[in-house]
């Protein structure tokens, strides 16, 4: 399909909008009594392993990109669309299906009492710091992530590439980051 002289703006925009509208949804809505089929709790570590898979991707891409294999570069990146589509897909059936997990909810009740506060000490506002850096820029990066291919599908590189340069490190930080948010919860998955 020729994107050359199509205007995908408006959908890029309305697809930007209504999936972070429709996370923020789906987290706010009752807990649906169904059973998925298998124990959702691998689901987290799922998610590691594609974000940290994306990561690898990305950075194969820059090497690829920098070294002129265009071909290899296009490849590495559709591959981590694929596995952000996947990850995004994922995590919101997980949360849709289970309640969320508190940072420092050491007893695993729920509640994150001021005992289990003290206990987890300062960490927990690096926890939370790299937490909504995380949520926020993988709410931009929806955006920035489609731009950055429409460019690149209508062979616009001057603007591919103006874009790609903010789009590649946001993306990079969210994926590397999910990994580092899953590492520090981890222990409070009950």
């Amino acid at each position: 399909m020729e994107l050359k002289n199509k205007n995908l703006n408006l959908p890029i925009a309305i697809i930007s909008v209504a999936i972070p509208v429709l996370v923020a949804v789906l987290f706010v809505l009752p807990k649906p009594d169904i059973q998925a089929g298998f124990d959702v709790k691998i689901l987290p570590f799922f998610h590691a392993v594609l974000n940290s898979t994306t990561a690898v991707l990305l950075l194969a891409s820059l090497y690829f990109i920098k070294n002129g294999r265009q071909r290899a570069h296009k490849w590495a990146n559709l591959s981590a669309v694929f596995l952000s589509a996947v990850f995004l897909l994922s995590y919101v059936t997980y949360h849709f299906l289970t309640d969320s997990t508190k940072f420092g909810d050491i007893n695993h009740d729920g509640v994150t009492d001021a005992a289990e506060i003290a206990v987890v000490g300062s960490i927990r506002y690096l926890y939370y710091f790299l937490l909504l850096t995380h949520i926020l820029l993988a709410i931009v990066i929806v955006p920035l992530v489609l731009f950055t291919l429409l460019r690149a599908f209508q062979h616009d590189n001057p603007r591919h590439r103006k874009i790609a340069r903010i789009t590649w490190p946001l993306w990079f930080y969210v994926a590397i980051t999910g990994v580092v948010v899953y590492i520090m919860i981890q222990p409070y998955y009950a």
